[in-house]
């Protein structure tokens, strides 16, 4: 089965997850605790990478929040991340069942990738899990840390994160909607995810009255949202990974429940898709322009 008009086997199977890089883990993990309604899938420290890691699995994708707490190569290259682009989106996982075969596939087609050893990190619940890293050249990914992950099932365990007691689900949120790249070349990236990783393009257009040309490939109930703009001058040095827009049953009652939590979330709107309503959260987001995106009540 192929998943696009061009006939190209995908490469991945779904968006694995965001890693989100933040100076200081415990007041991220707050506050995406609260704008989820959720607690922690699962927690971890990297003693020897000079990294903390915590995990939120959702519907249909997870968010990794990583924080600095010494000085291995994790933990000075999300330092070195913080200090040239603060809080943000520093990586795209992409998700493979065989990570051997999907480096093979892309250093074929030109993207050059390293499969790197079978790793495995225990949690603050005591569990053992296992997953496997192809690294993908930068150079190759429009200068985005995009990596491609295999989490070994029967051993790799990834429950999805909890409520916290008191929320209902209608309150919560269940899934991501979109992330957004900001680029100055959208043919570029049609080819990078597109004919590359051959993830479904499902629309291409241009928006004159917004100032901009948006590509929308979808992969595993995921869209990845690629935006430039028609204004040359105000397009970016280097592509990015920018924004996030989560996906919400209720979309007001998931914002009376974090604003009556100390949030600052905007009143309700309705979304440029049709028959959507949106509402923007504010910071503090660990530097992540935040939706929350639903449908408007039939």
């Amino acid at each position: 089965m192929t998943d696009n008009q061009t006939g190209v086997l995908p490469l991945v199977t779904a968006v694995d997850r965001i890693v989100i890089a933040v100076k200081n883990l415990d007041k991220a993990e707050a506050a995406y605790t609260r704008m989820f309604g959720r607690q922690p899938s699962w927690r971890r420290r990297d003693r020897a990478g000079g990294t903390g890691h915590v995990y939120y699995y959702l519907g249909n994708m997870g968010v990794e929040l990583a924080a600095a707490i010494g000085t291995g190569v994790w933990g000075l290259h999300i330092e070195a991340f913080l200090a040239e682009h603060g809080e943000g989106i520093s990586a795209l996982a992409l998700a493979s069942d065989n990570v051997e075969r999907t480096a093979l596939l892309l250093n074929d087609a030109g993207v050059a990738t390293v499969v790197m050893p079978e790793n495995e990190g225990a949690g603050e619940d005591g569990v053992i899990r296992y997953w496997r890293h192809a690294l993908i050249a930068r150079d190759k990914t429009r200068d985005m840390t995009i990596f491609v992950c295999q989490n070994y099932k029967g051993q790799n365990q990834r429950p999805l994160a909890p409520l916290r007691h008191g929320v209902s689900e209608d309150a919560a949120i269940a899934a991501m909607d979109h992330v957004v790249v900001m680029t100055n070349d959208a043919e570029a990236c049609k080819t990078l995810f597109g004919d590359k990783f051959g993830i479904r393009l499902a629309l291409d257009h241009s928006k004159p009255e917004w100032g901009v040309r948006q590509l929308f490939f979808r992969l595993g109930g995921v869209t990845i949202e690629v935006v430039e703009s028609l204004d040359k001058t105000k397009a970016p040095k280097a592509d990015f990974l920018w924004g996030t827009a989560w996906k919400c049953t209720d979309i007001n009652a998931v914002r009376a429940r974090m604003v009556a939590e100390g949030a600052d979330v905007s009143e309700v709107r309705k979304g440029r898709k049709k028959g959507t309503e949106i509402a923007t959260i504010r910071p503090p987001t660990g530097g992540v322009p935040t939706l929350l995106i639903a449908e408007e009540p039939k």
